[in-house]
């Protein structure tokens, strides 16, 4: 590695990180419009020595969703990366196979449907997840042909896939009645709606995952070249794009499916670490996992804020009014950079 693009690698590192602590303690401090906590304020309640109102605002309304949040924007962030990746196309997203629109069925499902043997708080998690990873099944096996898998195959199915699954949210929101409202505000994310029970699942699923995709670093760095030269430099192209597509899924699943919905996470971030950074996976992955988190904590703390007149901002919509203008800049400003080289 060139000293100039180390010594890069290692001050965004170090950006990256103090960026994080700030976001988590910004976010941690929120009480409502116009107040909230000083930094000694929130390390007092965090440690038990706070005053009883701080201690609740803090620790139990404050803390799971700042940590939910610091685990989601990880696992779109890695995620997003790899399947930009995989697909050769920098327009991926963590959603291109069609799993937000699976997901969002099971939860809307979920809310409008009683299930047996699954109890009623968690119905629409379960259902959300299952969903999402039968429907990765569902695109994966249509893209199948005979023992190969095309890319654009399967950016086609998942096009396909997708359009049902979301007639199928609109129809069950048409007949939804008076849970009209839950189907809604679940397809535009919540970060609240994750509690210590939900991260205990979710934290180690997305953990887990993430670190597992990111070692296929190297052999995604051989992909975004094209299967041919991947295969000449001894990657098993179709396992490593059936594993990260299998990785992926999980971390979409166990994110979505207790916070709903929340774009452009996967989309943006890769790309701005791109231009900074180059395109070598190795370090977009990781560093990317710290700067998902730190985006969605911004857009959380943003959610808050920007009109508290009319309440919380669902997460997904803040992403997208931050991200998509983002996005769009970086398009014009950048058109030579958006890409691998």
């Amino acid at each position: 590695m060139h000293p100039s693009m180390r010594s890069k690698i290692l001050i965004a590192t170090v950006i990256l990180i103090a960026l994080a602590f700030y976001c988590v303690f910004n976010d941690l401090s929120w009480i409502s419009a116009g107040r909230s906590y000083s930094f000694s304020e929130v390390w007092d309640a965090l440690m038990g020595h706070g005053t009883w109102a701080s201690e609740i605002i803090v620790r139990d309304t404050n803390a799971p969703r700042v940590v939910a949040g610091i685990f989601v924007g990880a696992g779109l962030a890695v995620t997003g990366a790899a399947m930009q990746a995989v697909f050769r196309n920098p327009l991926a997203s963590p959603y291109i196979l069609g799993l937000s629109s699976g997901a969002s069925l099971g939860a809307a499902a979920g809310m409008l449907f009683t299930i047996p043997f699954i109890p009623a708080l968690i119905v629409s998690p379960v259902l959300a997840f299952v969903t999402c990873f039968l429907t990765m099944v569902l695109v994966y096996s249509m893209a199948r042909v005979g023992g190969s898998v095309r890319t654009e195959t399967l950016i086609l199915a998942g096009v396909a896939v997708s359009a049902l699954m979301s007639a199928l949210v609109s129809f069950l929101t048409f007949i939804a009645g008076d849970k009209l409202e839950g189907i809604v505000f679940w397809t535009m994310g919540s970060l609240g709606n994750a509690g210590w029970d939900e991260i205990a699942f979710m934290a180690p699923v997305i953990l887990v995952s993430s670190f597992l995709l990111i070692t296929q670093a190297k052999p995604l760095n051989a992909m975004m070249i094209g299967d041919a030269h991947a295969m000449d430099l001894g990657v098993d192209v179709r396992r490593t794009r059936l594993f990260v597509i299998i990785m992926s899924t999980v971390v979409v699943a166990a994110a979505v499916s207790f916070v709903g919905v929340i774009g452009f996470i996967g989309l943006v971030i890769p790309h701005i670490l791109r231009i900074l950074l180059g395109p070598d996976n190795r370090h977009i992955m990781p560093l990317g996992m710290i700067a998902g988190a730190c985006f969605i904590l911004i857009c959380d703390y943003i959610s808050h804020v920007i009109a508290p007149q009319y309440g919380t901002l669902p997460i997904g919509v803040a992403t997208s009014l931050i991200g998509a203008p983002v996005f769009i800049y970086l398009l014009i400003r950048r058109k030579r950079e958006v890409g691998w080289n």
